[in-house]
């Protein structure tokens, strides 16, 4: 009771300032005369323009009271709200009432981090595996003695009684390795092969009972499936039940684990798991990965976390696979960095030789072992590279023949701790003919009758499938019973960068065919925007008749063409950047029309959730009513931003249209005159554009958005009707000629979490435009002639020793008046100066027989500075809303964006590049950040978007081998400062000097590097990219973090990454087809949610009929680990953290959670004790997926 009448009493106190202070501004508004910008006209025409502002003005002061009284009432009501729940959340801002305040980020307390969040962090380092591949790689010489038969290894001996207590168990498992898409498209491979292999597979197998068969790929699976009869797929589906065919991983495909991103290497697992479960009602549970070219544990996590107990891996470096020979420790529990129990652990088989083929398999003699591949028997395609071809097995040679093979299994398993041997059988392609299947399989049958009616050789020999292999090696190493110690160790870290043998290390590919990974990028954020924006679209049009029209059928099948076409990209060949020419044209068609597709699924679901009156949607193909702000000509040309049109010539309108046209206009809704849709004008007889912009983060956000419009006279309107800052900048044809088609308009937007915000452009002038000023810097010899603009001050500048320099509130950057490259940063929260240097550099190629190719780095030495004859011509744009530095280079275009905003997007750099190398002959480009930060050879790189890395870079290696992959950032510290890359694509990065971090950018190069693809990489693009550069202060720091195994970035840095990977989604209203009447924003969450968890994405599942949509989706969060330890002061950050914990019920706005069940990760298995739950509840680091049915 008392607390209520507080309530009250605080109520009326706040109405009645509200009145007096509205009174005042009344009273101030009768005397202010506007001070209008560049007034003209005769006198009577200036009054009413007088008059005119005047009540603008009033409407302007009148809304913002209304706003005012608004926010407090929301105040109210959520205060009341907080006392009722005793919920600690004082940052969270409610978007519930649809429209929110304007809050600039200056006005925001600094976010509230609940101590117990950062607890995770400084423990995380201290957990126990007993082998830290940090360490091996300190310890390892990495020399290369010959090792003999296993050029790579050692001799093996063994003492032939070993096996008498325990037989030597083998399971020789037989697989084709297809990729989908190399030397071949992924069409023309399932033409020639891959549909031969399965068809034969489905008789063969048949056969005879004692054959097993395995099969990964499901993008090619799926399509053969879909071409088959009933009768094969019921023969299918008793293979799989009697134990004879089993689908191992079952992703869409075998993915890189470098290049890929997690929310992609996620959702080709769903894809490939939804598909089997639908269409066999098959559960995978091992995992086969025999072809990335190095492994990353974050693949890992992710099949743990989808349910699997074991894993198969093979392209290692050959002195990390020597070694675990050595120790015995091939077959280990592989567990998290970060994780401090074993909860993550996953037992993983290491292949111990060169290859997956067969003369790499069967034991450390490839000579003996390829005469046991009997697809090479004398008149066959293939043969033996060592001169000694197979031999049929009959009665006359068995003896002999099974003695030779057994030697060999024997040694391979002394690499083991147990007496089970996996004998993989296989190769690229393999058993496409009807013969190969007899060969192998027949001659093999009869070595094995042999071995295994003859007990004095102690061995039983049979074919296996994967889990036959494990179950067997589970029972032997005594996993079954609880409390047994393992025999096998827990090893933690990854294994980049491969080396298959010599010097030849694979960090060519983190960097080959940049256009393409940047590509991949820009498709998932539209995939993950779309699949988000569709679902809440679906629950919505399914709210009234009128919006049954909404496609949601049609949209669903290009939602599921696009997640295949991601998936597919995915491929250890595709994202790599390691296919044919025109395989990598095909990859990149099918990611364009992908991303058109896309466009439409977000543009028709905007649509739905915008309209104010659900009753007025009406879907016609044909005239969307929004359309997206940019377009791509072809898939391999960079994106344009199209041109909005700000004013249209007025059309006749009816004079009953005109008197409808005086009624109501209040400040941000527009009158519709009625159902038959006209072009809307505003009070200033001008047209009125809406842009739509799209938050794709879970936060509430401050973003600067730039789009181009016709006209350098605009006026901007914010979601509740007020003006907005604008800066208008020029659209340049040439490096010093602006054109005048185009004006680029760039202003801050404020945007509801996973939300929609509606501005409005209006072509007038208005006190809140500032126009850019340029200066342009040229040097004699570069024949550059700056014209004067009409519209903009242009100033012409020599290049000169004089530093250049931008500042905003955080710091002041200089840059060289010669180059225009970045010298130094001042930061301004300790007033420091930090010398921190752009550069860049290039990489020529050995001039050994074995040169650099698409896989291979193989330089010629350290990178040579780049060199330019004459000085860059530098255009430097000062501007309200940012300032910029631009470098006009011969082989790049070099620039270095400040935001001068409160919060995060100015506290750090924006560096992009546009990068053509065409031109060039063996040669890659790099960008070298120098900085004096005491980083000596430590620093850090991330895993696939989902973790951190630590690096050392090591003397003993190569240059190249020192090269490591980097999805989203890298960053160097000392106990002061951590200096951050961020990067919107993956590409290769290094430090190979204390204080630098290199990332290199694109390659050229002219041969072939001899890994089978027969090409260099000669297809290069205009490519471009883009990085963030954030520099940030640490605190209290200890010795003992310094050489941790594990590391995490700020929340400010997360959010960067996010930012610049998810950016903010513009969308205009089209313009011919005039505009109904539309929310000022569409606020699907109550509020932010906290700061540390990430909707990685809602997909809607699909229903178990058809192809369409079912009425669930799956919500998958990623609850990211982060480090205290850095000022968090004004960060800007809108959001708090809360150990992980969401009220459900409590997260959507005007959406009731029917259901809300936790699942596995690809939503194969549901948890023992399932049920509806009410509260998500999760741990740092922890990616969990939900079964979400919304209404």
């Amino acid at each position: 009771m008392k607390l209520s009448r507080q309530f009250t009493v605080f109520g009326s106190a706040i109405f009645c300032v509200v009145i007096f202070s509205l009174y005042l501004m009344l009273d101030r508004g009768h005397f202010d005369h506007p001070k209008s910008p560049r007034r003209e006209g005769t006198f009577p025409k200036g009054q009413l323009s007088i008059l005119q502002e005047k009540i603008d003005h009033l409407e302007r002061l009148l809304a913002e009271n209304n706003e005012i009284i608004s926010n407090i009432r929301d105040s109210v009501i959520n205060l009341s709200e907080s006392v009722k729940d005793g919920q600690r959340n004082p940052e969270a801002i409610n978007f519930s009432q649809g429209s929110f305040s304007e809050l600039l980020p200056s006005a925001l307390v600094s976010l509230t981090v609940d101590p117990e969040d950062c607890s995770f962090a400084s423990k995380s380092g201290s957990q126990d595996s007993n082998v830290q591949m940090l360490d091996v790689y300190d310890i390892l010489p990495f020399d290369n003695p010959d090792g003999g038969v296993w050029k790579q290894g050692f001799d093996i001996t063994y003492n032939e009684n070993e096996w008498d207590d325990e037989p030597l168990q083998v399971f020789v498992v037989p697989h084709s390795h297809n990729d989908p898409g190399w030397l071949k498209t992924f069409d023309d491979y399932f033409r020639d092969q891959t549909q031969h292999i399965l068809n034969n597979m489905v008789v063969k197998l048949q056969e005879d009972n004692k054959r097993k068969f395995m099969w990964s790929e499901i993008s090619y699976f799926s399509k053969w499936w879909d071409g088959i009869d009933s009768q094969k797929k019921d023969a299918v589906k008793r293979l799989i039940e009697d134990g004879q065919f089993e689908i191992v991983t079952g992703g869409w495909v075998m993915p890189d684990e470098a290049s890929s991103h997690y929310f992609a290497l996620i959702d080709q697992l769903i894809e490939g798991h939804q598909w089997l479960e639908k269409t066999l009602g098959v559960k995978p549970k091992s995992g086969w990965a025999i072809d990335p070219f190095g492994h990353s544990p974050t693949m890992t996590y992710l099949l743990k976390r989808s349910g699997f107990s074991n894993m198969v891996i093979q392209r290692i470096h050959y002195s990390i696979k020597k070694y675990f020979a050595t120790q015995k420790t091939l077959e280990f529990f592989w567990r998290q960095n970060w994780d401090l129990g074993s909860s993550t652990d996953i037992l993983c088989h290491m292949m111990p030789f060169y290859s997956y083929d067969v003369p790499h398999t069967c034991g450390p003699d490839p000579k003996i072992c390829c005469q046991f591949d009997f697809k090479r028997l004398p008149g066959g395609r293939v043969s033996c590279p060592w001169r000694v071809p197979p031999e049929a097995i009959h009665t006359g040679n068995v003896q002999h023949r099974a003695w030779m093979i057994l030697d060999q299994y024997r040694k391979k398993s002394k690499l083991f701790h147990t007496k089970v041997l996996l004998a993989p059988l296989g190769d690229d392609f393999r058993y496409s003919e009807s013969s190969e299947w007899d060969q192998q399989y027949q001659n093999y049958q009869k070595l094995f009758d042999f071995m295994n009616s003859h007990p004095e050789l102690h061995v039983k020999a049979q074919f296996g499938t994967l889990s036959d292999y494990f179950e067997a090696l589970r029972k032997a190493g005594n996993l079954e019973e609880k409390n047994s110690n393992s025999v096998f160790p827990v090893l933690s870290g990854d294994f980049f960068t491969y080396a298959d043998r010599d010097n030849h290390y694979w960090s060519g590919y983190f960097t080959s065919r940049p256009f393409y990974k940047r590509l991949d990028r820009v498709l998932e954020s539209h995939l993950r925007a779309a699949e988000i924006l569709y679902s809440l679209a679906l629950v919505e049009s399914k709210k009234s008749e009128k919006m049954n029209a909404f496609p949601s059928v049609d949209h669903y099948k290009l939602l599921t063409e696009a997640r295949r076409n991601v998936g597919l990209f995915q491929h250890h060949d595709a994202i790599t950047g390691t296919a044919k020419d025109w395989v990598v044209v095909d990859y990149g068609t099918r990611l364009f029309h992908s991303l058109m597709n896309l466009k439409r699924v977000i543009i028709d679901s905007a649509h739905i959730l915008i309209l104010k009156d659900k009753d007025t949607y009406s879907y016609n193909p044909s005239a969307p009513f929004l359309k997206m702000d940019d377009d791509q000509s072809s898939q391999d040309s960079l994106p344009r931003k199209t041109v909005i049109k700000l004013s249209i010539q007025p059309r006749l309108i009816k004079p009953a249209l005109q008197e409808e046209q005086g009624k109501d206009f209040s400040e941000g809704t527009l009158k519709r005159a009625r159902p038959k849709l006209q072009p809307v004008f505003t009070r200033h007889g001008t047209y009125s554009q809406y842009l739509l912009v799209y938050n794709p983060t879970e936060q509430e956000r401050f973003s600067v958005i730039s789009v181009y419009v016709n006209s350098p006279k605009v006026k901007v309107l914010s979601p509740s009707g007020k003006p907005v800052m604008v800066q208008v900048s020029g659209v340049w044809d040439e490096t010093t000629t602006v054109s005048h088609e185009a004006y680029q308009i760039s202003f801050m937007v404020h945007l509801p979490p996973l939300g929609l915000g509606v501005y409005q452009l209006l072509e007038v002038l208005s006190s809140e435009m500032v126009l850019a000023d340029y200066n342009i810097y040229t040097s004699g010899g570069n024949n550059v002639q700056v014209n004067p603009d009409k519209v903009f001050k242009i100033k012409e500048m020599q290049n000169s020793a004089d530093d250049i320099t931008l500042e905003n509130s955080y710091m002041k950057l200089w840059f060289s008046g010669i180059s225009g490259l970045l010298k130094k940063i001042n930061t301004k929260e300790d007033g420091k100066n930090h010398q921190i240097k752009v550069e860049l550099a290039w990489y020529g190629t050995t001039s050994n027989r074995d040169k650099s190719g698409a896989y291979l780095f193989l330089p010629d030495g350290e990178a040579k500075p780049y060199v330019f004859t004459d000085p860059p011509t530098i255009r430097v744009t000062h501007g309200r809303i940012f300032s910029e530095v631009t470098c006009f280079f011969h082989h790049l275009t070099h620039t270095v964006r400040l935001y001068k905003v409160q919060g995060l997007e100015g506290e750090s750099l924006e560096l992009s590049n546009i990068v053509d190398i065409r031109g060039e002959y063996n040669r890659e480009i790099a960008m070298r950040i120098s900085s004096d930060v005491n980083s000596q050879n430590r620093f850090y790189t991330d895993l696939n978007g989902y973790q951190i890395q630590p690096r050392v870079a090591m003397n003993k290696l190569p240059l190249q081998a020192n090269i490591y992959p980097m999805t989203t950032m890298a960053y160097i510290q000392d106990d002061g400062i951590r200096l951050t890359l961020h990067s919107a694509q993956s590409l290769g990065v290094t430090s190979l000097k204390s204080g630098q971090i290199e990332v290199i950018m694109d390659r050229r190069l002219m041969q072939d590097d001899n890994r089978g693809l027969g090409q260099g990489l000669q297809d290069n693009k205009i490519t471009a990219n883009l990085f963030r550069l954030l520099l940030e202060r640490r605190n209290e720091v200890d010795e003992k973090e310094e050489k941790s195994s594990v590391s995490f970035p700020s929340l400010l840095s997360h959010m960067t990454s996010s930012f610049i990977n998810h950016p903010v989604i513009p969308m205009t209203t089209y313009a011919e087809s005039g505009v109904p009447q539309i929310l000022n924003a569409f606020s699907p969450l109550t509020s932010s949610m906290p700061c540390d968890m990430h909707v990685v994405n809602l997909r809607t599942i699909q229903s178990k009929a058809d192809s369409g949509p079912s009425d669930e989706a799956a919500l998958i969060l990623h609850r990211k680990g982060f480090d205290c330890k850095f000022s968090n002061k004004d960060t800007g950050l809108l959001c708090s953290t809360t150990q992980g914990k969401i009220k459900v019920h409590k997260l959507f706005n005007k959406l009731i959670v029917e259901s809300l069940i936790p699942t596995s990760l690809s939503l194969m298995h549901l948890p023992p004790d399932t049920r509806n739950i009410s509260e998500i509840n999760m741990s740092s680091m922890e990616i969990n997926t939900f079964r979400i049915r919304l209404r």
